[in-house]
């Protein structure tokens, strides 16, 4: 399996969860796709929940669906901060519309609520995010680590990580291998 041509966004912003980003950063670089870290454009560095530092590479307002597969929202609180960037939302959205792969853990639903990814859809997080899913149109799915509902995957929190990482990769996997083919 390499994901050598596949390009993944991953959303950051201050306080978010150290592992929901960077265990998904490294597992997808380890199976060759290209990660870029996006942040919503007024600086480069963000600190998480505990002080560690990830740097975004590019700012959101640079970023363009097209030039990516994925996007990957990790949670934390960067989800909250995340919302007040309408750019942040309107990619999530785009690369939905588009049919690229959608995901996220933990808090990172809220980001898919406000991007209408949730409506009619089976989506998974953190417990006190099910309402907003819920009231997005989503439908809560509690006893899973890893949802796949189409081209969206959710988790609920760190420990399932490698749920979360191995269904991005299999997604990813798949789609280029229809592409060797097509």
């Amino acid at each position: 399996m390499s994901l050598k041509d596949k390009r993944v966004a991953l959303l950051i912003e201050d306080d978010y969860q150290e592992m929901e980003a960077w265990y998904p950063f490294y597992r997808l670089t380890e199976a060759g796709a290209e990660v870029t870290v996006i942040g919503p454009g007024h600086k480069a560095v963000f600190a998480s929940k505990l002080g560690y530092e990830m740097e975004a590479t590019l700012a959101i307002r640079d970023a363009k669906p097209a030039d990516f597969d994925a996007v990957v929202v990790p949670g934390g609180f960067a989800p909250d901060h995340m919302r007040l960037c309408r750019p942040m939302i309107d990619f999530v959205r785009d690369m939905d519309k588009a049919g690229k792969l959608v995901s996220a853990i933990c808090h990172g639903g809220w980001i898919l609520a406000s991007a209408g990814v949730c409506k009619g859809r089976r989506i998974t997080g953190y417990a006190p995010i099910r309402d907003d899913v819920e009231n997005a149109g989503g439908t809560w799915v509690s006893d899973q680590a890893a949802v796949v509902d189409g081209n969206v995957i959710t988790a609920r929190t760190p420990p399932d990580l490698p749920a979360f990482a191995a269904a991005i990769v299999d997604y990813l996997d798949a789609s280029a291998r229809a592409a060797r083919v097509a």
